[in-house]
């Protein structure tokens, strides 16, 4: 088993590199080309984005429940096909100038990333409890070569098509699919579902099932799941609006996009080593400095309008939801047993993504009506909130035991 955990978390990382990729591609573009596709309202310019996060939470219980009947290397495939249709799907949009059909496409990429998400579940549930956290930093790892790939593909193909902008970057981002598709296939299967087909999970717990209702009151449960909305959605509500905020005060397009190229870099690169902090310092130390450092971001964002105070606070914004979003999945993990985890997962995620579907929306809106100080003010508030509840569960006595992150 833990050879095979191994294996896998390293297979899912180089999908993560490829697959994970399309999310750097989706939102470096999604709200440039919504401007372009959408002059007249540049209120809705975020809208693709949101349609990204929506088809992320539209297709959460799917892929859990695909993943249970037909095993996660069938269901990461079939993924990345839905992810195909949506990029051509995007393509086509900016060739008809139909803003519709650019937000069905990206609500068919976002549903791509549903899956990849379930990477790192993946990786967790065929590893050791010592070893969960480091196979989700490893499967994340995977997210810096994305970041590269996605950017670079933006970079060298957006213009390929002119006078048709950005088309060329959805046909790379099929072509980065394909090749992901390929490296799914040695991802090795273990066990048995009930229907009779290879599933990376097997369920060899003898322990009985509970309630969602009785798994979803529990403290642990509920501090997860706010610290991972809080990490994952400011982070996209800042994010979403930072290409256009950038355009907006006198910056140039490559300018913003490389802007998402390094925050997606510090999105990824500390998973390195934040599996080896959460280990040596437990789970809640390290959410509450991603939640610090989402704090520092706005103070960053704040304090400016320039060069670096965009891609500062872009850097800051991706480490913070490095340490916050990996901490809260490793947490999440204490809220249920091997039993349960394929319909705690897909509601968590169901949940989270709804609510960042929200933030991508609201970004646009929030970024037209207050501009950039207005998106940066609202990360106070909501990072505080999270990290009180955070010593909300350390007061309920929950037991801190590192050494089994």
């Amino acid at each position: 088993m833990p050879n095979i955990g191994v294996r896998n978390a390293v297979v899912l990382s180089m999908a993560q590199a490829l697959n994970g990729s399309i999310g750097a591609i989706a939102i470096s573009i999604g709200a440039l080309a919504g401007a372009w596709l959408s002059p007249d309202n540049l209120g809705l310019a975020t809208l693709p984005v949101a349609a990204y996060s929506i088809g992320a939470a539209v297709f959460a219980l799917p892929v859990a429940m695909l993943g249970r009947l037909f095993g996660r290397r069938v269901s990461f495939i079939f993924g990345a096909f839905i992810g195909i249709l949506g990029a051509m799907l995007s393509a086509l949009s900016l060739q008809e100038n139909a803003f519709a059909l650019f937000c069905l496409g990206y609500l068919l990429i976002g549903g791509a990333g549903a899956f990849v998400q379930q990477y790192r579940f993946a990786a967790a549930d065929t590893g050791s409890d010592t070893f969960k956290s480091r196979a989700i930093s490893w499967v994340l790892t995977g997210g810096v070569l994305a970041a590269f790939i996605g950017t670079e593909v933006v970079l060298r193909t957006k213009d390929i098509f002119l006078p048709l902008p950005f088309a060329g970057a959805f046909v790379g981002m099929a072509g980065l699919l394909m090749a992901g598709i390929f490296v799914l296939l040695f991802l090795k299967p273990i066990g048995h579902n009930p229907i009779g087909q290879n599933s990376i999970v097997e369920n060899t717990s003898s322990e009985a099932e509970r309630s969602l209702g009785a798994i979803t009151k529990q403290p642990v449960f509920i501090v997860a799941l706010l610290c991972a909305v809080a990490s994952f959605a400011l982070m996209t509500f800042m994010m979403t609006g930072a290409p256009l905020a950038m355009k907006n005060h006198g910056h140039s397009e490559a300018e913003a996009i490389l802007g998402i190229r390094w925050h997606v870099l510090a999105m990824y690169g500390p998973s390195f080593f934040t599996g080896a902090l959460i280990v040596r310092f437990g789970k809640l130390p390290i959410i509450a400095a991603g939640l610090g450092l989402l704090i520092v971001c706005a103070l960053v964002a704040l304090a400016g309008l320039e060069l670096w105070n965009f891609w500062t606070s872009l850097i800051l914004l991706g480490i913070g939801w490095n340490f916050g979003f990996i901490g809260a999945t490793a947490l999440l993990g204490e809220a249920y047993r091997a039993s349960e985890r394929n319909k705690v997962q897909g509601v968590h995620d169901f949940i989270l993504f709804t609510l960042v579907a929200a933030a991508s929306l609201a970004s646009g809106a929030t970024l037209n009506m207050f501009g950039w100080n207005g998106i940066a003010m609202v990360l106070i508030p909501i990072s505080l909130l999270a990290a009180l509840s955070l010593l909300w569960l350390k007061i309920t006595g929950r037991p801190e035991t590192p050494a089994r992150a």
